[in-house]
């Protein structure tokens, strides 16, 4: 069992994860932050195609025949062997029947020897878009809340609705490391960005709980003998190893995702297993350094005040 004393570092770790957030703030407001179709509105265009294609050539020649910003995405389909290009168009308007016509036209004149065909066309609406950026915000506020009720029922007795305020500041701190990793890699806010922070959620919860439950534990084993600090430097030690190989266990399964995904470049893929990834990491490294901690200093302020 290790032997660190986490509260005793907290503040170190409270600056380092400021300090974090505050680059993400700035990066935010310098670089901006990107919306994909399904938040913002416009079109998505998947083609086929064969053999060897300029990406650079093929996303100009798409964006000077629909004259909008595009962004674009390979991948390969593994059961026909042939590439595709995944256009997306954002707009507050759509591409008409005819505009994509057109478009799958020129691409054809222009790449004939790759035989571009049009696999799938999905139109989004700018107030769908809004509409649906509302209801994933919206989900994810409604589980952080049910998080609190339940942390606070079941912990009741250690001061419960605490542990589970602060659970949730982890949980938020998670979130915020996530949106960074989108911000500062240039990917833009999609479904995979929803998906990934309800995962981390997850597991970053489920490592909390199990240190609260370990704190619960030594309460009634020694709680008249240990100071509240030493009981949760105690509890995160005796969890540490068993916290931290899920973490590893989940990273490595992830990493081997991203290096498929990568190999075969199916980008839709990647832009979840990557930050995934790095969700991981703060998710372990919250649960561990700041829910315990901060509880204990709110404990202290608290008994302080009064």
């Amino acid at each position: 069992m290790t032997n660190i004393s986490f509260t005793g570092l907290s503040k170190r770790f409270f600056t380092l994860s400021l300090t974090i957030i505050a680059v993400i703030a700035v990066a935010s407001l310098v670089l901006g932050v990107q919306l994909d179709v399904q938040f913002k509105g416009g079109s998505i265009i998947t083609y086929s195609y064969e053999g060897e294609l300029d990406k650079e050539a093929f996303a100009k020649t798409a964006q000077d025949l629909t004259e909008t910003t595009i962004s674009i995405q390979e991948s390969t389909d593994i059961a026909t062997g042939r590439g595709t290009m995944v256009l997306t168009l954002p707009g507050s308007k759509s591409l008409t029947a005819e505009q994509m016509v057109a478009v799958t036209e020129g691409l054809q004149t222009q790449f004939p020897e790759n035989n571009p065909q049009t696999l799938s066309i999905s139109n989004v609406s700018a107030t769908m878009g809004a509409e649906f950026l509302a209801k994933c915000l919206t989900a994810v506020a409604f589980a952080s809340l049910l998080m609190i009720v339940y942390v606070s029922f079941r912990f009741r007795r250690i001061g419960g609705w605490a542990a589970g305020v602060m659970g949730v500041v982890a949980l938020t701190h998670d979130i915020i490391m996530v949106f960074g990793v989108f911000v500062l890699l240039r990917i833009p806010l999609n479904g995979n960005f929803i998906a990934v922070v309800l995962t981390i959620l997850g597991y970053s919860l489920n490592d909390t709980i199990v240190i609260y439950d370990r704190i619960r534990e030594n309460k009634k084993l020694r709680g008249d003998k240990l100071s509240l600090a030493e009981l949760v430097d105690l509890s995160i030690n005796q969890s540490f190893r068993r916290t931290l190989n899920t973490t590893i266990t989940t990273v490595l399964a992830m990493v081997i995702v991203t290096i498929v995904a990568y190999i075969y470049n199916v980008e839709s893929i990647i832009t979840f297993s990557g930050p995934m990834i790095l969700g991981l990491i703060s998710g372990v490294y919250s649960s561990i350094c700041i829910a315990g901690p901060l509880w204990v200093r709110w404990h202290n302020y608290r008994d302080a005040r009064a």
